[in-house]
Formats: structure tokens, C-alpha cells, sequence
């Protein structure tokens, strides 16, 4: 044991095993969001079309859409300027998989909300913050190209969701199975 870590009280020893505060409310905010997108977007699907509590859920849908592109833009600014730092508690295989994975489900939610924005232009729609403020528009409407887009945004939510439950499964396997502290990590501070 290094003599710095020697003299560390035992909550610095256990703090320095975890993210710091910010990178996990981010985690659990995303987290959060991504699943209620997800399902207000599959519940309004099941609705019929004009109904109120569709149009309700669809303008939900855009206004957490809004938040969430919000969060993740602070999320990757407080990433790449140096939030988030932790020693690595995987090597090998297993940190080249979690790293794969951690891009692969931040480079679909980037094209996801990319998808969101062209979707609601391309369909020339009102877009707007709960009735707070509007997003303008940077594209005229087109609506045959608003069907490409609604569909990629479509399958593009399903493979996060799937990706995303993989994600919490793998946690919950370190947890119980491998009995390390990769979930623990992320939890919020006790």
C-alpha cells in the first residue's frame, strides 16, 4: 500500500473506488430518461392516431428529448474535461468490452437525438420545450424523408434498449456473480 493511501482516511480509500457525484447523477439521469422515452414512446404507439393522451405522450416524448440531449451534451463536456476519473478496476478483455460497449451506446444515443431533431423538422411539427419555448427549424418540412427518419429512430431506440438492458445485466453480474465493485462504483455515495 502506497504511503499517501496509508494515511488516507478509510472513507477517501472508499470514495476513490467510486465516480464522483456529478458522473453519477448523469448516469441515472440518462439512465432515467432513455427508459421514459423508450416508454412513452411505445405506449403512445398503441394508441390511436389524434387521440389527446397520444399527442400528450408525443409532446413529452420531445420535451424529455430536449432534457436529455441537455444532459448528455453536460455529460460528455464533464467527461472529456476531466470528471469521471477513477482507476480502472477491469483488464483485459473484459475493460475492451465495457469500453466497446460504453462508446457504442454513447455514439447510437448521439445519432439517436440527431434522428429525434431531423425527425421533428422533417415532419414540420411544432417542437417544442413544454410549452416553454419552440426549437426552429433548420430543415423544410419533407415527409417522405420524415418516414426514413421516424423509422431509423425507431430501430434506433430498440438497440439502445436492448444494449442498455445488456449494460445493467453485466453490472448486476459483477455484482452477485463476480462480487467486485463495478456496481458499487456507480451507486450513489452511503
Amino acid at each position: 500500500m502506497a504511503l499517501d493511501q496509508a494515511a488516507a482516511p478509510p472513507r477517501a480509500l472508499a470514495d476513490a473506488s467510486r465516480y464522483d457525484r456529478l458522473t453519477i447523477s448523469l448516469h441515472w439521469l440518462t439512465a432515467l430518461l432513455v427508459v421514459a422515452l423508450f416508454a412513452a414512446a411505445y405506449v403512445w404507439n398503441a394508441l390511436p392516431h389524434g387521440t389527446p393522451m397520444r399527442k400528450s405522450l408525443q409532446a413529452i416524448h420531445i420535451s424529455l428529448g430536449l432534457l436529455f440531449t441537455v444532459a448528455f451534451i453536460v455529460r460528455l463536456v464533464w467527461r472529456s474535461s476531466g470528471g469521471r476519473r477513477l482507476a480502472p478496476a477491469e483488464a483485459g478483455i473484459t475493460s475492451v468490452l465495457s469500453k466497446g460497449m460504453h462508446w457504442l451506446l454513447y455514439g447510437l444515443l448521439i445519432a439517436q437525438m440527431v434522428l429525434g431533431f431531423l425527425l421533428r423538422w422533417a415532419q414540420g411539427e411544432p417542437f417544442s420545450f413544454f410549452g416553454l419555448f419552440s426549437v426552429p427549424s433548420l430543415l423544410a418540412p419533407d415527409k417522405p424523408l420524415s418516414k426514413t427518419y421516424e423509422w431509423l429512430h425507431n430501430d434506433a431506440a430498440w438497440i439502445i434498449i436492448v444494449l442498455a438492458a445488456g449494460h445493467a445485466l453485466a453490472a448486476l453480474a459483477h455484482h452477485y456473480f463476480l462480487r467486485d465493485s463495478v456496481l458499487k462504483r456507480m451507486l450513489p455515495h452511503g
